[in-house]
């Protein structure tokens, strides 16, 4: 019989595990392990099967996988239905994986599967911190992803053809994944250099106020990581803040929250700024973008807002300029859920004479009306404090007073 955990201290160094269902893709994973074994890094194979039995063994078999689920290994194995089954086993290999990653039992994690299979373990392996090796070899590659990779690092690798068989497509693919985890695994991990890092989120609307904030920042020690303000850029960089990686945080951008309360393509999602306000950690904003709300190309704009004040970014981005009213919106979104953490600290930057590089005279959104109704609900609804300030300006957000003032807020 195969055995998938042949060679697995053939070096010094903790092995890649190689997961899938080893009841239905045993020979495509003993594959992939043998070839980055060939790559002289150690490989074991990790069953996360659910129904019927491997087709061969498992370097960790399921049950001590299952076992790490809250409710014991039955919650997992003990089902009969095979979607309640794979979600349980999803849960149960997450925190495997957490846990081997955290004392240094494997040093990378490739994932093989179709559609089932892709979703338990991308799923899991969200929970892996960002930087450690994650390769994901699935059917579903090549389409749109966002709902496995979420906002971690994860490398998808397409199958081309069905992870059902060896063949001379797949023997290939599965070399090459092997190549590339083999390869995340003998990395050489750069020791931290002790800078404090800050995250700062940025529009391309947004670009000169953001260079020259990082600019100043980056002189004085800062390490820097700027997130495109896309929805998940916004998530991504609350999940670093909530994982303890970041430092502090400067919310230049904060036009998600517009897409999230009127229905654009790049929707903040419901907990926007809870991380920084939940870790009570150096907290900066300001209001770029929330003159504008995001969509596609122009030709999808929903029918009720062709009528609007529309802007054609590029041929993929169509803008559509605020109301009075969304901004009130958008004002009271955004004190809802600072005034839920009265405890928390925060200094919020007002650029009296426009909000994005749209928003200036002569520009498509400049609309003073408009950014006052946003200026004055929050000033009304914001609880403040000595702690918590909210500081106008008369001042543009890309004019060069308006990044120093935010660079001098900045004081970590």
């Amino acid at each position: 019989m195969k055995t998938g955990n042949a060679g697995a201290q053939a070096s010094g160094s903790a092995p890649v595990y190689v997961v899938a269902t080893l009841d239905t893709k045993f020979d495509e994973a003993f594959f992939l392990a043998e070839a980055i074994r060939a790559e002289g890094v150690p490989a074991v194979l990790i069953d996360v099967g659910t129904l019927s039995p491997a087709q061969g063994e498992a370097g960790i078999d399921r049950g001590t996988v299952a076992s790490f689920h809250p409710n014991g290994a039955t919650a997992v194995l003990g089902q009969k239905d095979r979607g309640t089954a794979v979600i349980a086993m999803s849960q149960a290999l997450r925190s495997f994986l957490i846990e081997a990653q955290r004392t240094g039992r494997c040093s990378a994690v490739v994932g093989l599967g179709g559609t089932g299979g892709t979703s338990m373990i991308a799923s899991a392996m969200r929970g892996l911190p960002i930087g450690f090796p994650k390769l994901m070899v699935s059917t579903v590659a090549s389409g749109d992803t966002s709902s496995y990779i979420g906002t971690s690092d994860i490398t998808m690798m397409f199958s081309v053809v069905d992870v059902a068989g060896l063949n001379r497509v797949s023997r290939q693919i599965y070399r090459n994944a092997a190549g590339a985890i083999a390869g995340m695994a003998r990395v050489r991990k750069g020791a931290d250099d002790g800078k404090r890092a800050v995250g700062i989120t940025m529009f391309g609307v947004t670009t000169t106020c953001v260079t020259a904030v990082r600019q100043v920042l980056e002189h004085n020690g800062f390490d820097t990581l700027v997130f495109h303000a896309t929805g998940v850029g916004g998530r991504a960089m609350e999940e670093l803040a909530d994982s303890g990686l970041l430092d502090a945080v400067l919310d230049i951008t904060t036009t998600e929250v517009a897409d999230e309360v009127v229905g654009g393509v790049f929707p903040s999602g419901p907990e926007r700024f809870e991380a920084m306000l939940r870790r009570g950690m150096p907290y900066v904003m300001s209001l770029g973008a929330l003159d504008m709300v995001n969509f596609g190309p122009m030709n999808t704009v929903p029918e009720k807002f062709r009528s609007r004040k529309l802007h054609v970014h590029n041929s993929n981005v169509t803008l559509m300029r605020t109301t009075p009213a969304e901004n009130v919106a958008f004002a009271r979104w955004i004190a809802r859920k600072l005034n839920a953490y009265p405890e928390a600290g925060f200094t919020l930057l007002i650029p009296e004479r426009g909000v994005s590089e749209l928003d200036k005279p002569g520009n498509p959104f400049y609309d003073p009306e408009a950014d006052r109704a946003l200026f004055e609900e929050l000033e009304k609804t914001l609880i403040v404090g000595p702690n918590r300030k909210v500081v106008r300006l008369p001042l543009h957000i890309n004019d060069p007073e308006f990044s120093a003032a935010i660079a001098a807020a900045a004081v970590f």
